[in-house]
């Protein structure tokens, strides 16, 4: 999929520029000033200016909302409440209500302007990110300097960033050290130090540092770009409730009509009422009935969600994961990289020879220095952190996911699984030793030299240390929890007592994984997955919702995922599934608000002729309003 850094043009209702916004607002006041001198001269018995004054504010509030009404008539053969208003307000002129008429459309008027403002705040998460976007960058290229454009940025161009600049494209640092302000990508609020071969991303804020960056991303690539697209589907995907309240407004717009037409012909003839009475009802019906609350009860709630989500580091793909992770009742962990830090550490040092610490930890690391196993790279950056000297191997082998060998003056050494040592008798009290350390959930490493066992290392991927109280948060919320991993069963089991898990399912393939989800699901109801590697986006995929790390996931992961966690922090997920639920509620109170008000007004406008069409207008329109100003609540 193909990501842009262009931002998408709003949608007609949905948010409105500057340009709009004042042109809307520039419309409703023309409006409501003829309004006020057709009183004036009203007032004044000037009966032709009163009536030309009227239609000058009927043009200039209602010509807008008229057009789109007949554009959605010829164009989409539906009808539309822009056009019920409309007709309403001629209609009430045609009876000579001119006053309540031109009220009905300045009110109208100034209802869409307020729509228009209010929504244009949930507009504003993208917008800022897109001015995170820079421009130009510092480009270094035989040893001179140059500013380009960052779209002509190419991958492996080196680029310069300053103390205070912005980071230009997604890269390496190769040369110098800073504090990196990630805010804005990750959500993190203190600044993450970074040096040498650590990552950077385009549109973070660099420190006190100058750096020297190898972009490993064009500039249509990067996160940035790539939080932007996702923000933009976010905004233009519409939940299963707001699709099912638009083709019911549809049918509704038609029966409103309907109904209109009969009760402008039917009352005089059952019920007394003179005809300019049965039309003026019949005007109060199509306005007050319309469903402008019911239709706005819902994606500006949406909306506001998801732009607060997004500035907390949580991207939701669409309206539709909102509402799908707020029926979530279990979630399910992948381990490595999600549960776990992915960075495996050297826990135990356990020489059984006449060896020390050290010597045995400096053997094994200085065979493991030309290893590119994951293991192998956390034994020897432990021992350079302790600076411990290490020496070169000579005749290193690797033996596939087993482990390898290499000497050392002269000696041979072995490094690796159990299973490398099927020709070494190893006695029973170390192999006792090595199932206590696997029972504790750490991977046992065993070092031989010369075919005769010297000493064991154990190595683990330590849990996120906010790992338990997730697991407690979820639990409070009423939400299972449950742990899916590759892993043994006995690291399985020792990783989800650290974490408070209890339902563990381990030595999983991929497709067992997807299983697993399955039964879940079957079990328990709606199953949110969370993974980061290219071996958990199948489980993702079949998922109810799949949640993804933003910084450590494969782009398979976080292309397959329906929720980005940005930062990594599993501790927004508990955040992520409360604000899906919050959203609903609001919804739900919305559409109750909404409805209410409607059959109130139309019961009102019915039993005894207690409201007029300003007053219906008014408390039409002012619901719509209200149900707006209650969605946009999420933003908090």
């Amino acid at each position: 999929m193909e990501q842009t850094a262009t931002l998408t043009q709003p949608k007609k209702g949905l948010s409105f520029g500057n340009w709009e916004r004042n042109g809307a607002a520039v419309v409703t006041g023309l409006c409501l000033l003829f309004i006020a001198f057709a009183w004036w001269a009203g007032k004044n018995d000037m009966r032709g200016v009163e009536i030309g004054l009227y239609i000058l504010a009927y043009v200039i509030g209602g010509y807008q909302k008229a057009k789109e009404g007949l554009e959605t008539l010829f164009k989409e053969k539906q009808l539309d409440v822009d056009l019920l208003m409309v007709v309403a307000a001629i209609g009430a002129a045609s009876i000579g209500y001119w006053m309540d008429g031109a009220i009905l459309i300045f009110i109208f008027s100034l209802s869409g302007a307020l729509e228009g403002y209010t929504m244009e705040r949930t507009n504003k998460a993208i917008q800022s990110i897109m001015k995170l976007l820079p421009e130009e960058a510092m480009l270094l290229q035989n040893g001179m300097e140059r500013k380009i454009k960052v779209k002509d940025l190419k991958k492996g161009d080196i680029i310069i960033v300053r103390p205070g600049d912005r980071i230009a494209a997604d890269g390496i640092i190769i040369d110098g050290y800073s504090a990196i302000n990630q805010a804005s990508i990750t959500g993190e609020a203190i600044p993450v130090d970074k040096k040498k071969d650590d990552e950077v991303f385009s549109g973070t804020i660099n420190g006190q540092g100058a750096l020297q960056i190898q972009v490993t991303k064009p500039a249509k690539e990067t996160m940035l770009a790539k939080i932007i697209h996702l923000v933009q589907e976010a905004q233009n995907e519409k939940p299963p409730t707001q699709l099912f309240v638009e083709r019911f407004e549809g049918g509704y717009a038609k029966f409103v009509v309907v109904a209109a037409i009969l009760l402008m012909t039917f009352p005089p003839f059952f019920i007394n009422w003179t005809w300019s009475e049965t039309i003026y009802r019949a005007m109060i019906f199509l306005v007050v009935a319309s469903p402008c609350a019911l239709v706005s009860s819902i994606m500006p709630a949406f909306l506001s969600a998801i732009s607060n989500a997004a500035r907390k580091g949580v991207l939701f793909k669409g309206g539709v994961h909102l509402e799908n992770v707020s029926g979530v009742k279990v979630v399910a962990f992948d381990k490595t990289g999600t549960l776990t830090s992915g960075k495996p550490r050297v826990m135990d040092i356990l020489p059984l020879q006449n060896i020390t610490e050290i010597e045995l930890f400096r053997l094994a690391a200085s065979i493991e220095t030309l290893s590119q196993h994951p293991i192998a790279k956390a034994i020897v950056q432990a021992a350079n952190e302790k600076k411990i000297p290490l020496e070169r191997p000579k005749e290193l082998q690797a033996i596939h996911g087993l482990g390898v060998h290499g000497s050392l003056n002269n000696i041979v050494y072995k490094i690796g699984k159990l299973e490398m040592f099927e020709d070494i008798t190893i006695p029973p009290e170390h192999l006792q030793k090595a199932d206590e350390l696997e029972g504790q959930g750490k991977t046992v490493i065993y070092v031989s030299a010369n075919q005769e066992l010297i000493g064991l290392l154990s190595i683990q991927d330590t849990i996120r240390p906010q790992a338990k109280k997730v697991m407690d948060d979820l639990k409070a919320m009423g939400i299972k929890v449950a742990l899916l991993t590759g892993d043994s069963e006995t690291t399985g089991k020792a990783v989800g007592k650290q974490a408070g898990i209890d339902e563990v399912y381990a030595e999983l393939l991929p497709e067992q994984k997807v299983e697993a989800v399955k039964k879940l699901e079957a079990k328990y109801g709606k199953v949110a997955m969370v993974g980061d590697g290219v071996n958990d986006a199948p489980a993702l995929a079949t998922a109810s919702v799949g949640i993804s790390m933003g910084s450590g996931g494969t782009d398979v992961a976080m292309e397959t995922a329906d929720i980005i966690l940005m930062a990594d922090n599993i501790e927004n997920i508990p955040f992520a599934i409360s604000l899906g639920r919050r959203t609903n509620r609001v919804v739900k109170q919305n559409v109750v608000f909404a409805t209410a008000v409607a059959l109130t007004l139309i019961t009102l406008n019915f039993i005894g002729g207690v409201i007029n069409l300003p007053s219906g207008v008014v408390g039409h329109e002012g619901s719509t309003v209200l149900v707006i100003l209650s969605g946009l609540r999420l933003l908090r």
